[in-house]
């Protein structure tokens, strides 16, 4: 009997986290007491004012309907005035911002939206290991966006051939990333919207960390830069800022065809977000934002002490500026699996090998900062006893 599975599926691997997940459930069943800093999901609580608004609006019959298309009116009109007044920038709430259930489902559906079967897609390597699986699954092909170390991680644009050039339809970026920390200032994207504009390149910019930043760094925004507009869009999420990660809400902006070619598929695939979860969304946007800075507070202290920890066994990194990622270079002699690997099955504690983010993630590993402190405090005392073995090792960057 053949498969029921398209061989497309069938050629996926499985989620990586989802992976992770099986092997810490096998694990705790085993007794171990596993500590997870592989995925990148915040254990701080979703702010009260946002739950409130949510009861509040569950209390409204009219509201269990289904919400229109492009998401809720107050929702894309408070998108809009984040954008104003986070980085200057007009939007059209009607026809550049669109809602999305969670930014995630937005990037699976926008590659379809925008490439027919064979076109090229630059992915950043390394890079959220979506933007790889959602081309593959829309049937395009994945060519890598190399971001050097020893250039923080930016993209080299100049280096990428012409047959490249010619042949891309689109392009990610991601900053601050995932899974490097790298940030970026406003020439980066600059030099993306004048590539894309020579080229003919659709841009896609995931901001998902937009706002976990620290030390007086604001991250920009693309479509700050004149003209971004005509090649690019941005995804944003309330899941990291306002630890909404299992409300599932997010939003893109810019591009007016884009915008819409993605709203043709996400008419014909969903209807959008719960009304309520929207309008608690839209109060969350509205809002002044120390939530986020209170939050960005605890991450940068978390920050700190693992810093500090990766030290003590040989391990250095630069202190990054935005998202509760490090993403820090294993020890000498080890690959990044095998790394950790190590670290579970000494330590119990689960981080995320490079290489699960594209070919030049090997030799280095990530770790997230989104547990609660006194466990990130179990896991420092944990990782600081491990026995490496392993000169010094400083990274190019």
């Amino acid at each position: 009997m053949s498969s029921l599975v398209s061989k497309r599926v069938q050629g996926l691997p499985p989620y990586l986290f989802s992976v992770i997940d099986e092997k810490k459930k096998r694990l705790q069943e085993k007794g171990v007491d596993v500590i997870d800093l592989g995925i990148g999901a915040p254990d701080l609580p979703t702010p009260n004012f946002i739950v409130e608004r949510l009861i509040k609006e569950l209390q409204d019959p009219q509201n269990f309907k289904y919400s229109g298309y492009s998401g809720s009116q107050e929702f894309r009109e408070a998108v809009a005035a984040f954008y104003k007044k986070q980085y200057d920038v007009e939007l059209d709430p009607n026809t550049e911002v669109l809602t999305l259930i969670g930014s995630k489902e937005g990037i699976a559906h926008v590659i379809p939206a925008m490439i027919d079967n064979g076109d090229a897609v630059l992915i950043p390597d390394p890079g959220y290991p979506v933007y790889r699986t959602a081309t593959y699954l829309a049937g395009g092909e994945c060519i890598d966006l190399p971001l050097d170390p020893k250039n923080q991680y930016r993209p080299i644009f100049s280096q990428l051939s012409q047959s490249i050039c010619e042949k891309a339809k689109l392009m990610f970026l991601n900053y601050p990333g995932n899974p490097t920390a790298a940030t970026v200032e406003l020439d980066v994207f600059e030099e993306a919207v004048a590539f894309a504009k020579q080229h003919q390149i659709g841009v896609i910019h995931d901001s998902a960390y937009g706002l976990v930043t620290f030390d007086s760094f604001k991250a920009p925004s693309i479509l700050q830069i004149d003209g971004a507009k005509d090649f690019a869009v941005e995804f944003g999420s309330l899941s990291k800022s306002f630890n909404m990660t299992g409300w599932r809400i997010g939003y893109v902006v810019g591009n007016r065809e884009i915008i819409r070619a993605l709203s043709k598929v996400k008419s014909n695939c969903d209807t959008s977000q719960f009304l309520p979860i929207q309008k608690a969304a839209a109060e969350a946007l509205n809002s002044d934002y120390k939530t986020v800075e209170q939050n960005n507070a605890v991450y940068n202290e978390r920050l700190e002490k693992m810093l500090d920890a990766l030290k003590d066994i040989g391990i250095h990194v630069e202190k990054p500026k935005g998202s509760f990622f490090i993403w820090a270079p294993v020890p000498t002699g080890f690959t990044s699996q095998q790394f950790a690997e190590k670290v579970l099955e000494e330590a119990g504690v689960i981080i995320t090998p490079g290489n699960a983010f594209g070919p030049s993630g090997e030799g280095y590993f990530r770790i997230s900062l989104s547990v609660p402190t006194e466990r990130l405090d179990e896991a420092v005392k944990r990782i600081k006893s491990l026995n490496l073995e392993v000169t010094k090792h400083v990274p190019n960057h």
